[in-house]
């Protein structure tokens, strides 16, 4: 587990050097006083550890930085290696410069060549919706673009990110879809179509996206709260925050239709499927209990899972 008994801790990915696992999170200190100021106060932290369980506190990765365009916040990424071997963190963040707050979420990108030392990448977003698939603001920006996740092509052709983001002109509660973008350098990215049909199934927001090839099949893994599924999906499957869906390509097209939710822990959100070293799977993440219990804001020890009929299965 890891708990900070100064700071929130909650959104969380992994990067895997070889030797040590490391977490990356995002942390706010408690003394706001009320959970909810934290998204506009949270910087990225960065943890370290053999097992998963036990976990050395290393220098913050990445914070704010005043005057730039991600001054305000830094929210959630992923992290992953070039073949040149250079660490990229993919991030999103928040600016002050139109006192939007939340509401103005974007994406950039920093390097590292030990990942405990970053670097920022350039001096402004890295990618920007596109109006014709995403819901945007005035600006190239949106309230809905955040979540970045980052993996080779299976193919060897490039790289594609995963975006949280919604549908241009779907139903509300029906417009979470997986954005999607491609690369060829890590670097320059050129936004796609999503990689999902919107309005199919009933989530507002598919969070955290992340794909994996569990046991040889595809599975894409993301958050999606009660709060933003529709009323329908809710009566239908109950409460649950953490879903997935089997697929024939890590590269989708994803069937949301087919999503089923981790039963075990329905409050379970963020959760990173990481493979250990073993070539068992666990889930991390941390536990949505808010309004309820939000001093336990911390990353839980891991899960073991499975995947059977497509769908994610506790075998604690």
């Amino acid at each position: 587990m890891l708990r900070l008994p100064d700071d929130w801790v909650w959104d969380s990915w992994l990067a895997d050097d070889g030797e040590r696992y490391h977490l990356f999170f995002l942390r706010a200190p408690r003394w706001l006083g009320e959970p909810h100021l934290r998204h506009t106060a949270a910087r990225i932290g960065h943890a370290t550890s053999s097992d998963l369980v036990s976990w050395e506190v290393c220098a913050d990765a990445l914070a704010p930085v005043a005057g730039r365009w991600d001054d305000l916040a830094l929210w959630t990424g992923s992290v992953a290696r070039g073949d040149d071997g250079v660490w990229r963190l993919y991030y999103s963040a928040l600016s002050t410069a139109r006192g939007l707050g939340v509401l103005d979420q974007r994406i950039g990108m920093a390097e590292s060549d030990d990942l405990f030392t970053w670097r920022r990448a350039g001096d402004r977003p890295l990618i920007a919706p596109d109006p014709r698939w995403y819901v945007t603001l005035d600006v190239g920006a949106s309230d809905t673009w955040r979540d970045p996740f980052v993996f080779k092509d299976p193919a060897g052709d490039g790289w594609h990110m995963l975006i949280t983001a919604r549908a241009a002109g779907a139903p509300r509660f029906f417009d979470g879809v997986v954005g999607h973008a491609r690369s060829a350098d890590m670097v320059t990215w050129e936004v796609q179509p999503p990689n999902c049909r919107p309005g199919a199934a009933g989530f507002g927001e598919l969070e955290v996206s992340q794909v994996r090839v569990v046991d040889g099949r595809p599975l894409l893994v993301f958050t999606c709260h009660p709060d933003q599924q529709s009323a329908d999906q809710v009566t239908a499957f109950g409460r649950f925050c953490t879903w997935s869906v089997a697929g024939d390509s890590l590269t989708g097209p994803w069937d949301l239709c087919d999503a089923r939710p981790f039963r075990a822990e329905p409050t379970l959100c963020a959760a990173p499927l990481v493979r250990r070293r073993d070539g068992d799977w666990v889930l991390l993440g941390f536990r949505n209990v808010e309004p309820d219990a939000p001093a336990r804001l911390e990353i839980v020890d891991p899960i073991p899972v499975a995947v059977r009929d497509g769908e994610l299965i506790d075998l604690r």
